[in-house]
C-alpha cells in the first residue's frame, strides 16, 4: 500500500499533525539508501530547503500502523542530471546541452513515533514541519521547563531543556570556541539571563545568585546597564523568545584592592557605583589554610613541595593566633601583618635547621624546600595587596552572595597566579557554603571563562579538585557551573563530561576535529569553522542533533562604551516601543 492511500490512523498512534495534507517540498529519493537514521529528499519544482530546516515524513506499515519521522536537514546539494564532463554546464546553460537540474537534501533523524525504526520508501511525501509538529520534532513539546536558548534561522524560538540544566535530571554548560569571535562570555550571560527571566526558575527567581568572574577587561562590570546598541529589531527578538529586553536588574561588582592605595579601593576605573573590595586579612590566609593556592599554576604541578605546603598550613595554624580586630596573626610574638612579613616568616622557618623538620616535614629534600621558598618569594609582588592586614577590616571584604542576585568578580588587572587563587578560593568558599546549608534550591550558577586555565586536562591543583567537585557534585548540591573556554581538548575531561549542555560557537579548524566535538556531525564540524559571532551549536541530551542557534545582541552593556542607563531609568512602556536611539542622553 503506497503513502497516498493509507488508511487513516488513530490519533494514539500517529503524532500530532497541523495539517498533513500540507504541500509536500519534495520525495524520499530512491536513487540512495535510506536508512532509519538518515535519508535524502528530492526537492520538487520550485521549492528548497536549507540547513537546519526541520522535516517530517511517515512511514505506513503492512498492518496500517503509521509510523512519523522527523529530521533536520544536515546538508543540500545541487547537480545536472545528463552531464559527464565540468564543461557541460556551459552547454546546458547555452540550451544546447539539455540537463535537468537536482536539488537535493540530506536529513538526520531527530525523532521516530512510534519508536520502530524503519526507513522511509522511496517515493514517501516530505513536508516541512511547523507548529505542532516542529515541536514535536525538536521534542520541545515533551519539555516541562522549557529554557530559551535562541532563534533558529527562520525566527521560531528554540528551548533546552531546564531539567538538564538545574540538576533534575543533568546539570551544567560547556561554552567552547575561539577567543573574540565565538561570543562565549556573551552567549553564557544569555543564557543566565534567559534562566532569571523566561519562569523556569520559578518563586526560586528573586534568590538564584550567579557567581561570574571577569576576565577581560572591565566588559562585565555594566550587566545592570542598559545596552545603548539596542536597537528595535533586537527588542522583537527578545519578544519572540517570550524576555524583556532589558538588563540584569541586581548586580554587584567586586574589584582588587589598587595597589599603593592606603584606602584599598577597587581597581576599576569605569565603575564606581555598587563596587566593593576583596581581599583576605592573614588571620583568614591561615585559618583556612588557603596556602596551597598559591601553588596552582603549571611550574607549580611539576614540583614535588606538597608535603611542605600542608606542613607550613599546619603549622601557621596551629601555632598562631588572631589578634586585634583587623585580621592580624602573632606567631611566637611577631606580629604579622602583610603578606610579605608571613612569608619571610615562613622562609625563616623552613630554612632553619632547628625548625625545618617541623615546619617542612622529615623526609622533604633541600631541593623541595628551596622550591618552595622560591616560588613563595615570587608571589609576593603578585599577591601582597590581596592578603594583608595592614588596613581597618571591612565587613565586605570578602565576596558575598547574599545581597545582589548577580555578584562579578573582577580579574582583569591581575597576574595569573593571582587570578587563580582568587578564583580558587573564592569557588570553595561559596561551594562550601551552599554544601553547609543542606539545601539545593535556591541555585548558584557560577561563570567561568578560560577554564582550560583552572582545569587543564593534565596535571593536579587544588582549583582543579574544586571544580572537579563542582562537576561531580555540584548537580546534587544546586551549584551549576557554566564553564567557557577557547579549546574544549585541553579542559579535564571529567568536567566536560559532565555538562549536559554543550555549545560550540566558531571553533579553529584543527580544534574542531577533536574528539570532545563528537556532538557534531562532520557539516556541524565545518560549519563551526566559518560561523558568525552569534551563532552556536547547542546540544543537549534529548535532542540527537545540535541546534544552529542565533542568540538576540545583548540588552545589556557588554563593555564600558556601551552602557546606558539602568534597568529603573525606563518605564515598561517605553521599553516596549524603542526608539532607533533608544538610551540617549540617559545617565
Amino acid at each position: 500500500m503506497s503513502d497516498a492511500t493509507a488508511p487513516v490512523a488513530s490519533a494514539a498512534t500517529v503524532p500530532p499533525s497541523d495539517d498533513p495534507a500540507r504541500p509536500t517540498v519534495g520525495l524520499v529519493l530512491g536513487t540512495e539508501d535510506s536508512t532509519p537514521l538518515r535519508f535524502a529528499v528530492a526537492l520538487g519544482p520550485g521549492e528548497s530547503l536549507q540547513l537546519d530546516d526541520v522535516v517530517v515524513c511517515d512511514r505506513v506499515l503492512p498492518d496500517g500502523e503509521i509510523i512519523r519521522v522527523a529530521g533536520v536537514v544536515d546538508n543540500v546539494r545541487a547537480s545536472h542530471e545528463g552531464t559527464r564532463f565540468s564543461s557541460d554546464v556551459f552547454l546546458v546553460e547555452s540550451g544546447i546541452l539539455p540537463a535537468q537540474t537536482s536539488e537535493v537534501a540530506e536529513v538526520l533523524t531527530t525523532r521516530v513515533e512510534p519508536e520502530i525504526y524503519v526507513p522511509p520508501l522511496p517515493g514517501a511525501a516530505v513536508r516541512r514541519a511547523v507548529g505542532a509538529e516542529h515541536e514535536h520534532a525538536l521534542f520541545f513539546d515533551q519539555m516541562e521547563q522549557r529554557l530559551p536558548i535562541g532563534l533558529d534561522h527562520r525566527g521560531e524560538p528554540l528551548y533546552a531543556n531546564f531539567d538538564f540544566v538545574d540538576g533534575t535530571r543533568g546539570a551544567h554548560v560547556n561554552i567552547s570556541g575561539i577567543s573574540g569571535v565565538a561570543t562565549k562570555t556573551t552567549y553564557a550571560t544569555f543564557l543566565l539571563y534567559s534562566m532569571f527571566n523566561c519562569g523556569v526558575l520559578g518563586r526560586e527567581a528573586a534568590n538564584s545568585k550567579a557567581l561570574i568572574f571577569n576576565v577581560k577587561g572591565e566588559d562585565l562590570l555594566f550587566l545592570d546597564h542598559l545596552n545603548a546598541r539596542l536597537k528595535p529589531v533586537d527588542v522583537e527578538r527578545y519578544r519572540q523568545l517570550g524576555l524583556p529586553a532589558a538588563p540584569f536588574d541586581s548586580v554587584a561588582v567586586y574589584g582588587s584592592p589598587r595597589k599603593g592605595d592606603p584606602n584599598a579601593a577597587p581597581d576599576i576605573a569605569t565603575r564606581t557605583l555598587n563596587t566593593h573590595t576583596y581581599y583576605w586579612t592573614i588571620a583568614e590566609f591561615v585559618e583556612e589554610e588557603l596556602l596551597a593556592f598559591l601553588f596552582a599554576d603549571a611550574e607549580d604541578e611539576r614540583q614535588q613541595f606538597t608535603m611542605v605546603i600542608h606542613n607550613v598550613s599546619a603549622r601557621l595554624k596551629r601555632e598562631g593566633e588572631r589578634v586585634g580586630d583587623d585580621g592580624a596573626w602573632r606567631i611566637d610574638d611577631v606580629t604579622i601583618t602583610t603578606f610579605a612579613d608571613l612569608c619571610e616568616l615562613i622562609c625563616a622557618r623552613v630554612e632553619d635547621e632547628a625548625t625545618r623538620y617541623e615546619w617542612a616535614g622529615p623526609a622533604t629534600s633541600t631541593g623541595s624546600v628551596h622550591a618552595f621558598i622560591r616560588r613563595l618569594r615570587s608571589s609576593q609582588r603578585m599577591l601582597g595587596h590581596l592578603i594583608r592586614a595592614d588596613i581597618k577590616i571591612r565587613p565586605d571584604h570578602q565576596v558575598r552572595l547574599s545581597d545582589a542576585k548577580v555578584t562579578v568578580v573582577d580579574l582583569h588587572n591581575l597576574h595569573d597566579r593571582a587570578k587563580r587563587f582568587v578564583v580558587g578560593t573564592t569557588i570553595r568558599q561559596v561551594f562550601e557554603q551552599k554544601e553547609a546549608s543542606g539545601a539545593s534550591r535556591p541555585l548558584l550558577f557560577l561563570v567561568l571563562d578560560e577554564l582550560n586555565k583552572y582545569a587543564p586536562s593534565t596535571g593536579d591543583s587544588p582549583i582543579k579538585e574544586i571544580l572537579l567537585d563542582v562537576a561531580e557534585r555540584g548537580r546534587s548540591l544546586g551549584v551549576i557551573l557554566i564553564g567557557a573556554q577557547q579549546t574544549a581538548s585541553e579542559v579535564e575531561r571529567r568536567i566536560i563530561a559532565n555538562s549536559s549542555i554543550r555549545v560550540a560557537g566558531r571553533l579553529d579548524p584543527a580544534e574542531a576535529q577533536r574528539a570532545e566535538y563528537g556532538f557534531l556531525s562532520s557539516t556541524h564540524r565545518q560549519r563551526a569553522t566559518i560561523a558568525k559571532p552569534g551563532t552556536m551549536f547547542v546540544s543537549q541530551p534529548e535532542i540527537p542533533v545540535p541546534l544552529v542557534v542565533e542568540f538576540p545582541f545583548p540588552a545589556w552593556a557588554t563593555r564600558p562604551s556601551e552602557r546606558g542607563g539602568f534597568a529603573a531609568a525606563l518605564p515598561d512602556a517605553v521599553r516596549d516601543a524603542l526608539p532607533d536611539d533608544p538610551f540617549d542622553g540617559i545617565a
